[in-house]
Formats: structure tokens, C-alpha cells, sequence
């Protein structure tokens, strides 16, 4: 008999009735290290007392009223986004493959409005993951996930990863956009060099396209900047960003400049519930603690911090792992055992981590640990390492 929630998850039997900081307690009473920050999301921890208060403050006035009147949350959230990167202007939804909808269909109707309607591709990579949906999937282009789905949503084109011969290779007149993750997550936390974003921005002029960063997992502090994008130096046409923008609470975001918004006028796009007083209200709490002074720079340091304990953990364990992948607070650690067993492995100890292709256990601490908690996290890993069987 199937269970009344579908089960589209391998999920474990373990479950969470309250977290404090970068610790969450189970319902038996144990603790464990999150570092896995709910796939990325939860970017200050668990209840945080700035988010906490502002949710409760928020909760107790008004909840929702539609994007058929102003929200004043949500204009300020889009102001303080416009001013702290490249963007002009901010459409908020609900998840990140909401972004990533939309942001397609803005690649799209950019061209339409400007005389070049046949202009409707776009160019992926391989290894990507944009989202759930039909069209993302296709963007995506991976079998596993498409299968049995029917036939692939036509309009994307994918090329290697990293390779800009390629990229020149794809481009041909109906060409809308690049669509590319500054880091792939899901694809194993592979890093796009920084020079291949700076010559994608210059294929994107060259040839009159938009540059589409999926920033959903990789932005809004991960790397120790706003937006990964910003260690290329690069200005984007179109960001997708969600995950740790609402900190926990469903909030999604396309960020544009204003010439690659022209064609999204009313009526074109819409959402019921997207940027809604709630989640704007939290939106709003997360930038104030991201934009506060030195936050950014001790996402940096502990990135760093951690970055090297694993590296050493690696030297100490070269038959468990092989490498270190990433940055920020974005790694990943290649293994040489199986991956997913590792994740398992790490979980029993108390340390909560998340698979990735490549056989890669992704760790994504929230931005807010400190160094005692890489010193934790490390020794957890070691502690498995140690005892682990050739055959486990």
C-alpha cells in the first residue's frame, strides 16, 4: 500500500523536532552537526533569533494578500537586492525552479520584443541541475531524471562543462541565452573557472545573448560573496536565486538588469503566493544580518578554515578520500569509497552532510558556524575514516 506521503524520497527514518544554531536535535534527544544546512538553505542556522522575531512580528499583522496590491516588504527587499548587485529589478516567487521558469521564459521574451522571436534557445552544460520541472530537466539533460517523463521540452542545447570551444561550437542564430551554475551542486561541486565566466560574458556581448546564472545553491553568501558570479567580475544578465535567500522560509527570486527585463510587462508572468508578506518580512531579516559588517568576510575565513582541514583529512585518508572540492562554504569531498555510504556513515557519527554525483558528499554548513565547529565536524570525519571497512 503506498504511504500517504508519496514516496518520492529515499529518506532516512531519522526526524528533527527543533534545531538551535548549526545543530539539529532529533526527536530521540540526539544532537547532530548540521552540514548540511537543508540542502543549502538554511544560510543562518536554525532558529535564528533575528529571523525568529521578525517571522513572529510579521505573523502576528498580516500573512498574505496577493500580488495584486503593494507589498511594502517586498519592494524593500527588492530595493536592497537591486543595490547590492548587478540587477535592476526583482521578480519573487516561491523555490528556486520557479526562478528558474521564469528566467527562461524572460531569455525568451527578451528576444521576442526586440525583433528576434526565432532567438529561443538556450545553451546548458552538462552535469547541471536546475529543478524539478519538465523544462528544467530538459535543460539539465540528465537521462535519470527524464526518464519515463515523455519526451524532453525542446529549446536547450548542452555543451561541456568548462569548455568554451564548445560554447562557440552551439551558438547559432536562434541562440537566447548561456545558462550556466558558477558551481554545479548537484553535479558533483564542480567549479566553473573563473576565466570561462569572464569568457562567457564576452560570447554573450559578442553575439547579442543573455548571460542566465543559475545561482540557486551557489548564491546568496555561499561562496563569501553575495553572488558567486561576483569572484569573476563579471555582470550577468539574469540571476535565479533562492534556497538561502529566505533562509529557511520558501523564497525564490529572478534578479535582471532592466534591458534583459524589457519584454516582462504586466500580465506576461505571475505567482499567488510569491513574495508575499511572510516570506519578504524573513527575505528581509536574512539580508540584514548577510549585508551586517564582517559577515561576509568571516563566510571567507571559515571557508577557508574548513577548506584546509579537509585538505589535510584527505592527505591523512588517501585510500577513503581523494580530493577537495569547491568554495566558501560550499566544498565537497571526492571519496574513494562510496559516497552515499559515507553520507550514511557520517550521519550515524553525527554529522549530517549530502550526496552529489561524481561520488562527492557535499558540505554546506550554515554561513554562520564557527571554528570550533569545523574542529567538530573534522573530527567526526576522521573518526569515520578511521574506522571504516574496505567492505562497508
Amino acid at each position: 500500500m503506498i504511504p500517504s506521503v508519496m514516496p518520492t524520497y529515499g529518506r532516512s527514518e531519522i526526524a528533527f523536532e527543533r534545531g538551535e544554531g548549526v545543530y539539529l536535535i532529533a526527536t530521540d534527544g540526539r544532537r547532530y552537526l548540521d552540514f548540511a544546512a537543508g540542502i543549502a538553505v538554511n544560510s543562518l542556522g536554525h532558529a535564528h533569533p533575528h529571523l525568529v522575531k521578525a517571522l513572529q512580528g510579521q505573523a502576528a499583522k498580516l500573512w498574505h494578500t496577493s500580488n495584486l496590491y503593494t507589498v511594502p516588504e517586498q519592494t524593500r527587499l527588492a530595493d536592497r537586492l537591486v543595490a547590492a548587485s548587478f540587477a535592476n529589478t526583482v521578480f519573487f516567487c516561491n523555490s528556486g525552479v520557479e526562478a528558474m521558469e521564469g528566467g527562461i521564459k524572460l531569455c525568451r521574451r527578451y528576444h521576442h520584443v526586440g525583433g528576434n522571436p526565432q532567438k529561443w534557445r538556450i545553451i546548458t552544460f552538462e552535469g547541471a541541475f536546475h529543478g524539478r520541472s519538465l523544462a528544467t530537466l530538459s535543460a539539465a539533460g540528465n537521462a535519470k531524471h527524464l526518464d519515463g517523463f515523455g519526451p524532453r521540452v525542446d529549446g536547450f542545447d548542452q555543451v561541456a562543462f568548462n569548455n568554451l570551444n564548445e560554447v562557440r561550437a552551439a551558438v547559432t542564430d536562434e541562440t537566447a541565452a548561456i545558462l550556466v551554475e558558477p558551481i554545479q551542486g548537484e553535479g558533483g561541486i564542480r567549479k566553473a573557472d573563473l576565466r570561462f565566466l569572464k569568457e562567457l560574458r564576452t560570447v554573450c556581448d559578442e553575439y547579442g545573448i543573455l548571460l542566465f546564472l543559475d545561482e540557486i545553491q551557489c548564491g546568496m553568501g555561499r561562496t563569501g560573496k553575495l553572488f558567486a558570479h561576483e569572484w569573476a567580475e563579471i555582470k550577468p544578465d539574469v540571476v535565479a536565486s533562492a534556497k538561502g535567500i529566505g533562509g529557511g522560509f520558501p523564497l525564490g527570486a529572478i534578479l535582471a538588469t532592466e534591458e534583459a527585463a524589457r519584454g516582462m510587462t504586466a500580465g506576461l508572468h505571475g505567482t499567488t503566493y510569491g513574495g508575499n508578506q511572510l516570506a519578504t518580512t524573513v527575505g528581509n531579516a536574512v539580508m540584514d544580518v548577510m549585508l551586517s559588517d564582517g559577515f561576509m568576510e568571516n563566510v571567507q575565513a571559515m571557508g577557508e578554515s574548513l577548506y584546509g582541514r579537509l585538505q589535510a583529512i584527505v592527505k591523512m585518508f588517501p585510500e577513503i578520500f581523494k580530493s577537495v572540492r569547491g568554495a566558501g562554504l560550499m566544498l565537497g569531498l571526492e571519496c574513494a569509497v562510496t559516497g552515499g555510504e559515507m553520507v550514511v556513515a557520517l550521519r550515524e557519527a553525527g554529522l549530517l552532510t549530502v550526496p552529489a554525483a561524481e561520488n562527492v558528499v557535499r558540505i554546506l554548513p550554515p554561513l554562520i558556524i564557527e571554528q570550533a565547529h569545523i574542529e567538530e565536524a573534522a573530527g567526526i570525519i576522521e573518526k569515520v575514516a578511521v574506522a571504516w571497512k574496505p567492505d562497508a
